[in-house]
């Protein structure tokens, strides 16, 4: 395989106009995959020579091919400054040589595509690659040059027209006398933004007759200055690893700074054109020495990276100081980054941020342009663009990056971020705003997999092939044809529904593609086991087998009986009645309670968990594969474990009526709750019976009856069903008083419908499903696992203020309180947001007292589910203010995770700290920044797990609606956009948004708002033959699910209604 070169400048010399030295950039992952050849190393250095014409690739390997389209301009962009290239540092420039082609000459699927307006790439004529030039001659071709310089000479913009992700130019008709450039005007860039592009003036083709020749003096000494550079381009343009390439990041994944190497930034090329006609898409990264300095000045602020995905073009990161998000329009201004990557982002000019209003629109026909196209920036759109947190995740703690504190350096928004202008409408009061846009400068972490499921679709006359993702938030991939199944040229309708996983390995600057590797041929689309791999590899969860490493960590004579030495060091409780509650079909039963009464009155009530970090030692093999997964993964069909099944079921699962090793927690509680006393240790519990949630709430329900053994599973002789029932009433006597002191004392729960189904025993396919409901059994369980996290975070936290792992929960966004007071105010609910236990108080007392009640707390629920933000994971060294440790949902000031070390590595970490803490373990051998590492690992992790959940149940619904639909049902509107609305359906409690340009017998609809509250008229029927419906948010409608052609989708379909008595 042919090697290509890579340069490496010294490290601390300033880059000048002639070729640097000549080093050897390693990268590890070379020598361990033959896709990405170890660079040549060559030494010597000499000057620059012309470069001759066999070092390039032929000219017509550089043309781009069409995919399925005519031809389309790209925006040309800004041509580089006198001087610009002595601005970064030769470190800063390092990755850039890294994207050049290989030396064999072999097409690049990246070259010179541009982004149509149905978003596919087409051949422009000024993209045919490098051509054979004069010195000094200028890359552009004559036709780009004028076609730019007449729209300049005209005082505007090349036409733009939007397409979500580059700009498109139309060149003008004619060619007016030069005139003198004008300042670029406002509306330019309010254009250029809509296409998701950043203005730039391009001063280096601009033409004026006062400058004659001091201007074409200006022009030469500039194309002199870049000669140097060009030419060393133009001996890359030939050469470039083989095979697939790296991701080009600024840092590694663990986020530490990389100035060398394939992963640096490569801010060194200024100017978006380069040699051979090639366009720059996307910018350069900024140098970690530039983004430190600008995180310190409050120029830039950092975030978790958020893509709608209902909208692609939509981006998000949270505002540090509690405002609106910020706002990413295009693929453009996300940079590169993909959903869920720590960036960095600066903010746009104020007069480029994005204007929206409340005004009314004029009726729209039904049945224009594709469903599910929602257009950006449209009068009519929402008051402020916001992704609710509850969709994507944003709570990733700000780094300590030199000790910058984000929460007061950031930009803050004029006027509380509104325009001082209020324009009225007929009827409405509402008032323009602005949301705060910007562009990603630097990827601190690439939290995505880079990996994701889709198609392939054949490109005739290319050697390689489209992947289209199924993920429409991942950017659609070339793939080399050797990777594509043998048969795929001459039969690729055979591979029409076939799901295949493909790998990002580069992500070039000049193309809105990707490329990447294909990795599996998953088998046909819509079938449960295909689309479920996808799942857990597109969210990077483990589903291997254990290695052999690991699973020697675990105790190799079976059956394993406890050592006598630990019946010395714990706390014998194997005589008392203790029972575990958990659902009927759990088999990693991590915790138990005991419950008897004293002589006094009070009640001796524990909490007993399973001994896990006995098992799973610090620093072994098994440990870090648990540190790795950090979470138990469940789907609707199984469960991808954390920990081994010998330990999940078996050694650890606390099994009935058999001897396990417990880490317990035990208080004296009076019988209203109060605690009295604490004692925390380790011990051995033999359960004397495994109850599920009915058990429990059978007996709860029947506090008279007499349970006969035959009712109830096998318990032990020495403790009867009776006691039992009595040990269940009493905690739950208990529980109810410890729930209403937590409420009273200003707790909030925002619970949401969650979708259970029955599966058939052979198939696995789903036969039914429900909405599940929390009973009293459920509470009971609830509230004493709240009880034993909250007193093990106050131990270890006093024991261990520097190293205490805890989880917090952030303050909602103030900016979006605000607009939800706002809203709830004009729909007439009295809802109170200035605190958690406000808000829980008020939520129940708006619901009203009907059968629709549930579906009006659920809907209220998901609107006051969007200002939130996620609760984290953090060690308590990393952030100096204790204020932040608090939960904001539970009301108290610590919180960790204890009770479920099974399932949860944050848990097995509590339980190394608990056990220091009391003396009965070794002190935890780490920093409170490894602790910190490892809490960001298990945020993203767990968040990963939620996802992939969702997912699942997301699929086997839509097995269900196909094999059992079109299923009918009411449904309640619980949010409204300018061309669509969303929905709950009542009775399997899923949410689906309906597109207005969809609905079948629609004749137009026009949507409006008065003040924040959201209104749509639809008009139904032909001709004069019509009526209307009137929708706003809780407004009941009748839909129906069907499976869509595109498997396994299914949409929700509005019923056209009766038509009302005249």
């Amino acid at each position: 395989m042919q090697q290509c070169e890579l340069f490496k400048p010294e490290s601390k010399r300033r880059w000048s106009t002639q070729l640097g030295r000549r080093g050897k950039a390693e990268n590890k992952d070379n020598r361990a995959d033959n896709m990405e050849p170890s660079p040549s190393s060559q030494g010597s250095t000499k000057p620059r020579q012309k470069k001759k014409n066999h070092h390039r690739a032929p000219k017509d390997q550089n043309i781009q091919h069409q995919h399925q389209n005519g031809p389309s301009r790209s925006k040309p962009a800004k041509q580089q400054e006198p001087g610009d290239e002595n601005e970064s540092s030769p470190a800063d420039r390092c990755g850039n040589w890294n994207r050049r082609r290989n030396q064999s000459g072999s097409e690049s699927p990246h070259v010179g595509s541009l982004w149509t307006r149905d978003g596919t790439a087409s051949q422009s004529e000024d993209s045919a690659g490098p051509v054979n030039r004069q010195p000094g001659q200028r890359s552009e071709t004559p036709r780009r040059k004028n076609c730019t310089a007449a729209a300049k000479r005209q005082n505007r913009e090349p036409c733009v027209i939007r397409d979500g992700s580059a700009a498109s130019e139309t060149p003008p008709t004619a060619r007016p006398p030069p005139a003198k450039q004008q300042p670029r005007k406002q509306n330019s860039a309010k254009c250029m933004k809509a296409a998701g592009v950043q203005s730039r003036p391009t001063d280096s083709d601009s033409c004026s007759p006062h400058d004659g020749d001091e201007q074409e003096k200006k022009k030469k000494k500039r194309r002199k200055k870049r000669k140097s550079k060009a030419g060393a381009e133009e001996k890359m343009e030939g050469s470039a690893v083989c095979g697939a390439e790296k991701p080009q990041t600024p840092l590694k994944k663990n986020g530490a700074p990389q100035c060398e190497g394939p992963t640096a930034a490569s801010p060194g090329v200024k100017n978006r054109k380069n040699r051979g006609g090639r366009r720059r898409v996307f910018d350069d990264y900024m140098t970690h020495g530039e983004v430190s300095a600008g995180l310190k000045r409050g120029e830039l602020i950092q975030g978790s990276l958020r893509i709608n995905p209902k909208n692609y073009h939509e981006a998000f990161i949270p505002s540090p100081d509690g405002l609106a998000d910020i706002f990413l329009d295009g693929l453009v201004a996300r940079n590169r980054a993909l959903n869920g990557d720590v960036v960095v982002v600066k903010l746009l000019p104020p007069e480029q941020w994005k204007v929206v209003n409340g005004e009314e629109c004029e009726p729209t026909p039904a049945g224009k342009g594709p469903a599910g196209q929602e257009q950006a920036g449209n009068p009519c759109s929402p008051d402020v663009i916001v992704e609710g947190q509850d969709d994507e995740e944003d709570g990733e703690l700000i780094r300590k990056l030199e000790s910058v504190s984000l929460q007061s350096k950031a930009p803050t928004t004029p006027k509380n971020g509104k325009h001082s202008s209020v324009c009225s409408t007929p009827g409405s009061t509402a008032e323009k705003t602005v949301q705060r846009t910007g562009k990603v400068v630097y990827i601190v972490e690439e939290k995505h997999s880079r990996a994701a499921s889709g198609f392939l679709k054949f490109l005739p006359d290319k050697h390689f092939a489209m992947f289209s993702p199924a993920d429409h938030r991942v950017p659609r991939v070339n793939v080399p044809l050797t990777d594509c199944p043998p048969d795929f040229p001459s039969r690729p309708g055979d591979y029409a529904n076939t799901l295949f996983i493909c790998r990002i390995t580069h992500w070039p600057y000049d193309n809105i593609f990707a490329e990447g590797r294909l990795a599996k041929s998953l088998g046909q689309a819509g079938e449960i086991e295909p689309e479920t791999e996808a799942i857990l590899t597109e969210y990077d969860i483990d589903f291997s087998e254990f290695s052999e490493e690991a699973l020697a960590c675990l105790p190799q004579n079976l059956p394993w009986t406890i050592p006598a030495k630990e019946f010395t060091k714990r706390r014998d409780l194997r005589k008392e009645c203790i029972f575990t509650i958990d659902p009927a079909t759990a088999r990693d039963l991590d915790d138990a309670l005991s419950c008897r009464q004293l002589p006094d009155g009070n009640f001796e009530v524990g909490v007993h968990i399973a001994d896990v970090s006995y098992f799973v030692e610090d620093g072994t093999a098994l440990d870090f594969v648990a540190s790795r997964r950090a979470t138990s993964v469940y789907l609707v069909q199984k469960v991808i474990p954390m920990l081994p099944r010998l330990l999940c079921e078996e050694l650890c699962s606390l099994n009935p009526q058999t001897d396990r090793l417990t880490f317990s927690v035990i208080w004296k509680l009076s019988p209203e709750g109060k605690i009295l006393s604490e004692w925390f240790g380790r011990s051995v519990i033999r359960s004397c019976v495994k109850l599920s949630y009915d058990h429990a709430q059978s007996m709860i329900e029947a506090p008279d009856k007499q349970f006969s053994a035959e009712e109830l599973p096998a318990c032990s002789p020495e403790h009867p069903p009776q006691r039992i029932h009595q040990a269940i009433l009493h905690l739950h006597s208990i529980a109810k008083h410890l729930r209403a002191q937590r409420f009273e004392g200003g707790a909030l729960r925002l619970d949401q419908m969650k979708l259970v189904f029955s599966l058939d025993a052979d198939s696995g396919m789903p036969q039914g499903c429900y909405v599940y409901q929390t009973r009293d059994s459920n509470k009971l369980v609830e509230e004493f696992m709240l009880l034993a996290n909250m007193a093990v975070a106050h131990k270890i936290y006093r024991k261990f203020p520097k190293l205490a792992l805890l989880r917090r929960h952030p303050q909602p966004q103030s900016r979006m309180m605000e607009v939800l007071q706002e809203l709830c105010d004009q729909l007439g609910l009295n809802i109170n947001l200035e605190s958690a236990g406000a808000l829980h108080r008020s939520l129940n007392e708006n619901v009203g007292n009907d059968e629709y009640s549930l579906a009006r707390k659920e809907v209220l629920t998901h609107l006051c589910s969007r200002p939130m933000q996620m609760a984290l994971y953090f060690c308590t060294g990393i952030l100096q203010d204790e204020k932040l440790f608090s939960h904001y949902a539970l009301n108290v000031p610590l919180y960790t995770h204890f009770t479920s070390p099974i399932r949860r590595y944050a848990d097995i970490i509590v339980h190394r700290l608990l056990s220091a803490s009391i003396k009965c373990g070794p002190h935890l051998r780490l920093s409170d920044e490894e602790v910190q590492k490892q809490a960001s690992h298990c945020n993203d992790k767990k968040m990963a797990s939620k996802r992939a959940h969702e997912m699942s149940t997301e699929l086997f619904f839509s097995v269900f609606v196909r094999e059992c639909g079109p299923l009918d049902s009411e449904a309640m509107v619980m949010g409204m956009l300018d061309k669509s609305f969303d929905v709950l359906v009542l009775h399997y409690g899923v949410q689906k948004r309906i597109y207005c340009n969809a609905i079948e017998g629609l004749k137009s609809y026009r949507f409006r708002k008065v003040g924040k509250r959201p209104e749509m008229t639809l008009v139904w029927g032909l001709e004069q033959d019509t009526f209307t419906q009137e929708i706003s948010l809780f407004s009941l409608v009748n839909v129906q699910l069907r499976s869509d052609a595109a498997q396994p989708k299914y949409s929700a379909v509005l019923r056209r209604p009766e038509r009302p008595e005249p």
